[in-house]
């Protein structure tokens, strides 16, 4: 092996050394649990796939993750761009959209709770406008229609800051250059925007997706706090088949699953949509 191979894998040596101890070993020791005991090797997976509950974790899992992710990029990307304006008090924009980054999602559902509960703000407050005569209920087993709206808007509310800050970064190391020559060329707003900033926004895209669809599917401290086990997600099933029904089996066995489903997206992401100029660069 060359010197140059050597130094190479030196480098990269402490990073493969952290994805074996913390995530290599803990997925292998997690499957293995799965597997363990007095039944047959895959009963734990085949007793999962046969119950109702599970699906409807996963149905729900999928729900929430299609409708929040892309209302964040979207949400994230016009924010970025009116941010990148700089126009006059720009900055105390900036501070405001991005306080609920220092949010823990149990504050963040507390806080949603306190606005959304019978006596919360908003019914106090079309209560007052003589809009309703009793007060909306959002919670409960009858209303989890309303209760998925809700948690979809907690978990907008409170994430999307972290999208907003990727593509912002992104926004701000576009060579000002390429506006300049689109200026010069007489292109409007809007050929700008879709020929010019989103594709060279396309790298900070796909890392805010990547990033924030994998932690889409482990939802957890909002969907418990506001709904419990009314809405079903596969995180919250893991949580209480190891601490509710002591069954570390199953939970493995959720657990998983959730980790096959963000390999495969991440594989997805970093392989099935990789931008072209980035694959130009490899080649």
């Amino acid at each position: 092996m060359s010197e140059a191979k050597t130094v190479a894998w030196l480098l990269i040596l402490p990073t493969i050394l952290y994805l074996a101890f913390f995530i290599g070993y803990p997925l292998f020791s997690t499957f293995v649990m799965a597997l363990s005991g007095e039944e047959k090797a895959f009963d734990t997976f085949l007793n999962l796939f046969h119950d109702k509950t599970f699906w409807d974790a996963l149905k729900y899992t999928l729900m929430l993750a299609g409708v929040i992710v892309p209302v964040q990029l979207v949400l994230a990307i016009a924010l970025a761009l009116l941010v990148n304006t700089k126009f006059k008090g720009y900055s105390t924009l900036l501070y405001i959209v991005t306080i609920p980054l220092a949010l823990s999602d149990v504050t963040a559902a507390l806080m949603s709770y306190t606005m959304f509960s019978p006596m919360g703000y908003i019914n106090k407050f079309l209560m007052n406008l003589g809009l309703i005569s009793r007060p909306i209920y959002f919670f409960g087993f009858m209303y989890k229609t309303r209760e998925f709206w809700v948690i979809a808007l907690t978990e907008i509310w409170r994430a999307t800051p972290l999208v907003f800050v990727i593509i912002l970064a992104g926004l701000q190391s576009i060579n000002k250059e390429y506006l300049e020559a689109a200026d010069i060329f007489g292109f409007t707003k809007a050929q700008k925007l879709f020929k010019i900033i989103l594709p060279l926004l396309k790298p900070s895209i796909m890392s805010a997706l990547l990033m924030r669809t994998l932690f889409a599917f482990q939802i957890f401290g909002v969907v418990w706090m506001l709904a419990g086990r009314d809405i079903p997600v596969l995180a919250g099933e893991t949580y209480y088949q190891y601490i509710n029904l002591n069954n570390p089996k199953m939970a493995s066995a959720y657990a998983m699953i959730i980790a096959l489903i963000t390999l495969i997206i991440s594989y997805i992401y970093l392989f099935g949509l990789r931008s072209k100029h980035l694959e130009e660069g490899v080649r």
